[in-house]
């Protein structure tokens, strides 16, 4: 296929995924001036106070993956409190840096909270990052500052807020983690997040699973672009990853009402960190695309276990992917994903005669090019119950970025009971009528797995403008059930 030249905001970014990671306008670290494409395709800043997207009054700017003002990326994945956790940073030209830390959470309605911040650091110039097979990587980077977490700390999504004597800044996310026993697992989507990585934009270096620029500066599409990516790299741009919002929504909503969340990543799925037995429930808030086998098989033996799993996105476990070590043996720190192109196994799930649907209820139909509503279907159901929803309801944009649905010729999930809530048609990118469908089936050991089958149910939770009182009460009602409250 000949080289395409290909927007970012194509790449799977659409509207619930970047025109505001954060949703709580303008936190403290994110007065810059970064513009992203709207829903139309069209550039605008961060925030609508045009002031503050474009710095305010000496505020700090947005470093770029062209001259790297300040990048940087944690080693290792989740870090325990007692542990330590390193940061690899570059900054250009050389100056003294500092990194504030902050916690996400509801805070009254901060959406963050900042925690600690490091002892004026010097910066340097770290090395070019190392590219092999449109592989990029920065293990050879130096390591810029070490982080003991004390053992008093929450657990929770952190964020590194890295920020230049000269007033540029970036970012790196991190998760803290517990093995202690709570209600829900909130399992961050890491795995996914590198997958759509790009570092460096620089418009002839970076690569992800998704596009690599040619000689020539050209944007091109999956079919030329990387088949292994590397997490020892910064995220492209600010430093935040692709659709990382999705999980901030939930965890700001969840921690508000008081919900008692573990956190972990994938990759704790897949390694084995983590032992989903000792929770009610799992709950995956956000684009959750890109599984490995163990990943799935952790899932599984949790709903078979009597754990209730609950998916708040769509397109989840597409993609079937491996995670190898760094070329230093660090495990977990490639990520694999031949999609169709080479030789070895179909990496498509379904493909591999293991379709989602066989644990999720529905699977992933396709793209929904513009926000359509979500059409409540079942409304007597206890999901629903004080919501105000009645059948054949209209819940404005809630069908958004991509879209699940039920596949009759593909087998279900054993299950004691199962319904679909909502039966939402809409257009795809060719006009064609298509439709979303929200799930869920009681399995055999009374496990609960939910998926909602769109990207913006999680924005309805906590996002200003995308707020859905009736989408807030449906997933109380559900986390309630899983967490047997009265």
């Amino acid at each position: 296929m000949g080289a395409e030249q290909i927007r970012r905001w194509e790449s799977g970014a659409l509207a619930h995924a970047v025109s505001d990671p954060f949703g709580q306008g303008p936190l403290p670290w994110l007065r810059g001036s970064e513009n992203y494409f709207d829903d139309t395709g069209q550039m605008v800043p961060w925030y609508a106070d045009e002031t503050l997207a474009r710095g305010g009054a000496g505020g700090p700017r947005t470093a770029d993956d062209v001259r790297r003002q300040i990048k940087g990326f944690a080693s290792g994945g989740a870090v325990a409190p007692g542990e330590s956790i390193d940061f690899h940073i570059t900054v250009d030209p050389p100056q003294p840096f500092s990194v504030d830390v902050y916690r996400i959470g509801h805070y009254g309605g901060d959406g963050a909270a900042k925690i600690t911040t490091s002892p004026r650091l010097s910066g340097i110039v770290q090395p070019p990052p190392l590219t092999a097979d449109r592989t990029v990587s920065c293990h050879h980077w130096w390591q810029s500052w070490r982080l003991q977490v004390p053992t008093y700390w929450s657990i929770g999504a952190y964020v590194a807020v890295l920020t230049t004597a000269d007033g540029y800044r970036s970012h790196i996310p991190f998760t803290v983690r517990d093995s202690h026993p709570a209600d829900l697992l909130l399992v961050l989507p890491d795995v996914t997040w590198q997958a759509y990585n790009l570092y460096p934009e620089d418009g002839h270096t970076g690569a992800s699973l998704y596009h690599a620029w040619d000689e020539e500066g050209r944007l091109l599409g999956e079919e030329e672009a990387a088949t292994t990516v590397s997490f020892d790299r910064p995220y492209a741009g600010a430093g935040l990853p692709l659709h990382v919002g999705h999980a901030y929504d939930f965890i700001r909503w969840a921690e508000r009402y008081g919900y008692d969340l573990a956190y972990a990543e994938t990759r704790d799925l897949h390694a084995g960190r983590v032992d989903p037995a000792r929770y009610r429930g799992l709950v995956f808030p956000g684009h959750d695309e890109y599984w490995s086998a163990p990943m799935r098989k952790a899932a599984e033996r949790a709903r078979d276990q009597g754990t209730s799993l609950v998916f708040l996105s769509a397109n989840t476990m597409y993609w079937q992917v491996e995670l190898g070590p760094s070329p230093s043996g660090v495990p977990d720190r490639l990520l694999t994903c031949r999609k169709r192109r080479g030789p070895g196994r179909p990496a498509l799930w379904r493909e591999v005669d293991r379709p989602e649907q066989q644990l999720l209820g529905i699977q992933y139909a396709g793209r929904v090019p513009e926000p359509h509503p979500l059409v409540v279907r079942n409304a007597g159901h206890w999901l629903w119950e004080a919501t105000g929803a009645g059948d054949g309801d209209e819940l404005p944009g809630l069908v958004a970025g991509e879209a699940d649905r039920y596949f009759p010729r593909t087998a279900l999930p054993e299950h004691d009971g199962r319904i679909l809530l909502a039966h939402s048609p809409y257009r795809d990118g060719e006009g064609t009528l298509r439709h979303q469908e929200t799930s869920l089936y009681r399995a055999p050991s009374g496990a609960w797995v939910f998926a909602s089958g769109t990207f913006a149910w999680s924005p309805a939770l906590d996002r200003p403008g995308h707020v859905d009182a009736r989408v807030q009460r449906a997933t109380a009602n559900l986390l309630d059930r899983i967490c047997k409250r009265d």
